[in-house]
Order: C-alpha cells, then structure tokens, then sequence
C-alpha cells in the first residue's frame, strides 16, 4: 500500500535527530522530548509561529540560505524528491517521460532517479529560491497539517477550506518575494488611476463642450430654443395620453394613501412632541413615496426627507451636505430648460421684465440695470436682443450685479463668467455693454456705490431674490433687512423698480410653515406632473435636486438657517409702501400679450390675472407667482 506523503513527513519527524535551529522566529533550540507524541513544538509557541508565517513574507533571504544544507533538513527533503520524481507524479501524455510540475529543473533525460534526488538536493543549496520552497516546506506542512487541527476549533463548523488548499496557497505566497508583489499591484494602481484620469479629463471636455451649446442656443436663440422645447414637450404628452388611453383597460384597482394629509399628521406630531407617532407615520410616508412616482409621491419623498431631518434634529447638517451635492452646471441647465419649456412661470416674470424695460428706454440710449442675485446671466440675453434691434440703434447698457446674498442648490459660477457671458452676447448682437459687480451685504449697497449718471435709465430688478433676506421674526433690536433695502432702493430713485416674488408665506410657526410649502410645492408638482412625462431625467433633477432641496430647507430648518422667507404679494405690498414706495398700473398691452402667448403654448390649467396692480399667476387658481412695478414715493410718473 502505497505511503501517503504526510506519513512520510510524520515518520521522519519522529526520528531523533539533533535539535537544529529555528530559521523562522529565531527561537532556541528544541529539544527532543520522548513524551511529546510527535509534537515538535510545545502548544505556548505554536500559535506564534504560525502567525509569523501567515503575516510575515520578507523573511531574510539569507538567513534562510544559511541552514539549506542541514543534515536534517536533507533528511527530511529526500521522501519529498523521491515522491516529486515517481512515476506516478506525472507523465507527460505525449511521451511519456516523467516531469516534475515545479518549476524546477531536474528531471532531465539520462538521469537515473537517485540521481535526480541528489542533482535537485544540490540545487537547493545553490539557488536561493528553491532552498527558499523547500526549506520552508517541510516546516510549513508541519506546521499546517498540526496547526489545521488547533485552527479548525476556531473557525465556523460550516468552513469550506481544505486543507490542501491551504497549504498550496502558502506555498505560492511563501515563493513570491514581497516587493515584487508590491511593484506589480502598484503598477497596477498607476496604470488604473492613469485610465480614471484620462476617461474623466474626456468626461470634463465633453460637459463642457455641451454646456457651453446650451448656453449658446439659450442666450443667442433664446426664442427659437423655447418654442422648439415647448413643441417637444408638448409631442410628448401627447404620445403618452395616446399610450396610457391604450393601457386604461388594463389597469387595476390598488389600495391608496392619502399622502399629503399623513404629511400633515406628521408634522402635527412633530409639533406636538409625538415623536414616536411621527416616526411611525414618517415610515408609512416613505414606503409609499417614490422619486420617479406620480406628483403626490414625488411630493412626498421631498417632504420625508425633510420630516425626517427635523426628527433627528440634524436638519442644518443634512442641508449642508445637500449643498455640497448640488446638481452640476449641465443638470441645472437642463432643468431649467424643461421649466421652462413646461410652465409659463418664469418666461412670464422675464417677458415681464423685458417689455418694462423696453417701454421705460423710449426715446433714451443708455440703460442701467442693478440687479438683486445673478442667474447665469440667463435673464439678460433676449433683453439684449431686444434693445440691440429696436429702431434708431442699440443703446449703452450697463449691468450691475449684487451677488447672492443667501447660498441656493445651484451650481456656483464666478462672477467673470457671468461677466463674459454676456459680453460675448452682447458683442455678437453689435450691442454697447459694460458690466459691474458688487460683492457684499445688500442692505448696504446704495446709490454711491452705483456711480450713476443723470442721462441713464436707472432700473432696479429683483427676480425671486428679496425673500432670501432675514425677516422681522430674526431681528427683533434693529430693522428688518428687507425693510432696509427696500428703503435703499427709494434712495436710488429708480426710473422703475420690477419686482417679481414668491407667493408664499413662512408664516411666524413651523407648523404653518409647513403647510404653506406643501400647497405650494403641491402645485408645482402637479404642473409638473401634467406637462412633463415621468421618465425624463431632467425633471427628476428638477424635483429632487433643485424643488426638493428647498423644500427640505424649509422643513428641516428654523431661524437663520432658513434659506428663503417668501411672503404674500399682499405683504409686500405693505411693506413696499411704508418703504415709501409707490405701485405703477399695469400696463394693459403687456398683460394682453403675455396672455396670448400663455393660452397659445402652455397648459389650459395656468392662471394668469391682475390683482390690485399685481400680476398674478399660478396652477389651478392658486396663485404662485407674482409681478409688480414701482417707483420713490415722491418721483414723477412716466407711465
């Protein structure tokens, strides 16, 4: 019966040899103990043993060399060549010769086998890295087929390593060196990091090149791009009323939930303490709210985040890492087109900007526009084309730009950007442009910093932005910020101040807050929702990256961490007059173009109206938006 290898190694261990040095961990020597029963090393140093050579692979080479040629180690050695050149450790299928599967080279035809036992001993003592296999071998098998039984009490019952495949794993590890390890993984690591950076240098130009196309189509054709957005989307809507009328037969009946009232349940909750309640309902909220569901689910997944901030009190926190994640230029570019292409909201604020100017600038060749926040420079590219092809020639303009008083979940863009955006724009519409910034707190810009001049129409414009400032409920000891631009604005005297606001209150609770956000943001996803399919990327970036984000502020939030105070068109109103400003009339021509064109291209659901000089507008009679002009109280009206 044929002896199996480890038999050979635990005969030849049993014999007494003299005690030989420890080539590993530079332990004593050990001496021969007829009560061991073949355990070579006592149990207290099996453990380290056996952990040097599973952790540690840069064991000096020489010092291995030093004992290769050990009467014990040449005892041991020789079972194991005799095994390795048997004829039944491999046969070569083709001619039948005997080979060895190492790489080692004996073997060789004219040798006799004894031969080959003693040509491959003598190799181990000539080349370092056989001595190296075999050296360490007949230890680590040692060691493995001893230690497998100490390590296996260690491991789970359900293990699935063999032990063979241990022992031949340690064997490839024990024959690579370390640094030549070191040098392949870290070439490795080179060539990948070199791959990422050319895919994301190619992934930077290609964003880049398709942005600035964006902003080209956006500012050069600005009209033709939105008419052409508008017919899409409309295209659209109308491909997918025509595939859901096909589907309506199939559709079955699913239990629902009112998801908006639960919102508002659970804001109750969080008001009144109930903060077991309101994370019972949140989570009723979450398992039926979804990104990419229908309006009242996208909705709701805004406001679960938000809810969800406040209940773990790290409302700030999680705003703060949501501004650092803010869409990229592309995706806000995008989404903005799609808003506008799919409401009338914001073209109607710029249409209403545009015409105001245009009638202010009759008869007058140099214009001054100081706006409140920038916006990519994007509200000023038709204007420009307006003036650049109005008759008797374009006139001077000069735009001056109060940078962002309160962060927002947009890109960032440096001021020169904007700067020579608009130059170039103007530039290629052959119009006179100059452009002016102004970094600082808004409530202390003032005529001085201007640097007007008696001959210029001096035109004041805020789209959307005064809400950002601190209101009355902040400051207590000392005026209202909003109460002292408004002032500073009289002091300018303006030929016309435009001002274009949101109509929602923050109202002086987070309860009433939070219901005010959620009828506005209601209807803003229901716009949405009937203008826009639901697989457009775009509007989820819209939704989640930019609504979603501001929704989560005003849930999330309180005091001076609120990013925006909106107020009703009502209030303001008030708080222009005791600024000591005066409203202008509507102009009726204007109100009678903007209503045609929101009838011909949008939604027959969009509201358009007038409301105590106010222009209004909105999603299925509530108002959203609202527009306004204004001059100083004691200044003479043009209109």
């Amino acid at each position: 019966m044929a002896t199996a290898p480890e038999e050979f190694l635990v005969e030849s261990l049993k014999e007494t040899i003299p005690p030989s040095p420890s080539i590993y961990l530079n332990l004593p020597p050990m001496p021969d103990d007829g009560n061991a029963e073949g355990q070579l090393y006592p149990n207290d140093l099996m453990l380290p043993y056996i952990s040097h050579l599973l952790m540690e692979d840069d064991t000096d080479e020489n010092h291995l060399n030093q004992y290769s040629d050990h009467p014990a180690l040449l005892q041991v050695e020789k079972p194991f060549a005799e095994i390795l050149f048997s004829p039944s450790f491999g046969t070569d299928n083709k001619t039948g010769t005997t080979t060895s599967s190492l790489p080692l080279h004996v073997g060789d035809k004219g040798n006799t086998e004894e031969d080959n036992v003693f040509s491959l001993l003598k190799t181990n003592c000539d080349r370092s890295k056989h001595s190296s296999v075999l050296s360490k071998g007949a230890d680590a098998a040692d060691l493995f087929l001893k230690g497998m039984e100490e390590a296996s009490r260690l491991l789970p019952k359900c293990s699935g390593f063999i032990r063979d495949e241990l022992v031949d794993k340690y064997f490839y590890q024990s024959c690579t060196p370390r640094g030549a390890k070191k040098r392949y993984n870290q070439n490795n690591h080179l060539e990948e990091h070199k791959v990422r950076r050319a895919r994301k240098y190619m992934f930077m130009v290609k964003e880049m090149k398709e942005n600035y196309e964006i902003f080209d189509d956006m500012m050069l054709r600005a009209c033709e791009a939105c008419i052409r957005d508008i017919e899409t989307l409309r295209v659209a809507m109308a491909n997918l009323v025509i595939k859901n009328n096909k589907k309506q037969g199939n559709k079955v009946a699913t239990n629902t939930v009112d998801l908006r009232t639960l919102l508002i349940h659970c804001a109750q909750a969080l008001t009144a303490g109930n903060h077991v309640g309101a994370g019972a309902m949140l989570k009723q909220i979450k398992q039926h709210a979804s990104p990419k569901g229908d309006a009242t689910q996208r909705l709701a997944q805004c406001f679960a985040e938000g809810l969800e901030a406040r209940l773990a009190g790290t409302g700030s926190h999680v705003y703060s890492l949501y501004m650092a994640k803010c869409p990229s230029v592309g995706e806000f570019l995008k989404a903005y087109k799609l808003f506008m292409a799919a409401s009338g909201f914001y073209k109607v604020a710029l249409i209403f900007n545009i015409m105001t100017i245009m009638h202010a600038m009759e008869g007058k060749n140099r214009l001054h526009i100081v706006e409140f926040g920038t916006n990519f420079g994007l509200q000023w590219s038709s204007l420009l084309y307006q003036l650049a092809k109005r008759e008797g020639g374009p006139p001077e303009v000069r735009i001056t730009s109060i940078g962002c008083h309160q962060p927002r979940p947009l890109p960032t863009e440096s001021i020169e950007e904007t700067r020579h955006r608009l130059s170039s724009c103007a530039s290629q519409f052959g119009l006179p442009f100059k452009f002016h910034s102004i970094e600082g707190d808004w409530e202390a810009v003032c005529i001085d910093d201007l640097n007007t001049n008696a001959d210029e129409v001096l035109v004041v414009s805020d789209l959307f932005n005064l809400s950002t400032l601190m209101d009355d409920t902040i400051f207590y000891d000392k005026p209202s910020p909003k109460d002292t631009v408004l002032q500073n604005i009289r002091n300018m005297r303006p030929d016309v101040f435009i001002q274009s606001i949101v109509n929602c209150s923050s109202g002086t609770s987070f309860l009433t807050r939070f219901r005010e956000a959620l009828f506005y943001f209601a209807a803003l996803f229901d716009m949405l929702d009937a203008t826009i399919p639901r697989e457009s990327e775009a509007r989820l970036v819209l939704e989640q990256g930019l609504l979603g984000r501001c929704a989560l502020n005003v849930i999330a939030c309180e005091g001076a961490d609120l990013m925006d105070r909106p107020e009703k068109y009502k209030y303001w109103q008030v708080r222009n007059q005791r600024a000591g400003l005066r409203q202008l009339p509507l102009n009726s021509n204007i109100i009678r173009i903007m209503r045609n064109r929101v009838r011909n291209r949008h939604h027959k659901d969009f509201l358009l109206s007038e409301d105590d000089q106010w222009l209004i507008h909105g999603w299925m009679g509530r108002v959203l938006f609202a527009h306004s002009t204004w001059v100083a109280n004691d200044a003479a009206s043009s209109q």
